[in-house]
């Protein structure tokens, strides 16, 4: 389940772990009032087809319905590219989809990978399939993607900006960058191993 505070651009990183969502809880408290020391229920992220994250939102601390009863479940809400959480929404709906793989690593012949397929979606967008057919290595470029978006927005700005430098042409906004690390995530898991 995902807070008000963490949906207003709060860095996170990697999986939820209990210990992980006791703190989480415990620094809700005090910014936005939900939370306490149990552990938040996790709640399945979905993925739209245009790229948008319906997420789920722990209601706020005194919201009432129209009978004035307390609300207690869940809502959710749909966030898109370039708006406040997306990147950790997409971290966490990515982390989800494989609970079993451990936390993402990035090496250097993964990060050239990641680089040249952003750069190539980013040139052509209706052509990922072509852009992931052409890497040598997209399991190790799937990793190093991962890898940007544990990092959040700062990690994805930066990213942004090696693929300008190393790739040439002008620097991708981050939201868009997010988008193309989304697709191509899709595509390469979407592939038989």
């Amino acid at each position: 389940m995902i807070c008000r505070c963490r949906l207003r651009g709060t860095p996170r990183s990697g999986k939820q772990t209990v210990e992980a969502s006791r703190r989480i809880a415990a620094s809700c408290v005090e910014r936005c009032g939900y939370g306490s020391n149990r552990v938040l229920p996790i709640v399945s992220i979905t993925r739209n087809d245009d790229g948008s994250l319906t997420v789920p939102v722990a209601p706020g601390r005194h919201e009432e319905d129209s009978a004035g009863d307390a609300i207690t479940e869940p809502g959710s809400m749909v966030i898109r590219p370039g708006e406040g959480g997306y990147i950790e929404a997409l971290a966490e709906w990515e982390s989800e989809q494989h609970p079993d793989r451990g936390e993402a690593v990035s090496t250097a012949s993964g990060r050239e990978q990641a680089m040249a397929v952003v750069h190539a979606v980013a040139e052509d967008p209706d052509h990922v399939a072509e852009a992931v057919d052409a890497l040598d290595d997209p399991i190790a470029g799937a990793e190093a993607l991962r890898h940007v978006l544990v990092g959040g927005t700062p990690s994805v700005q930066a990213f942004a900006g090696e693929v300008a430098d190393e790739e040439g042409g002008d620097v991708i906004p981050p939201h868009t960058a997010t988008r193309i690390i989304g697709e191509v995530l899709s595509e390469i898991d979407a592939r038989p191993v």
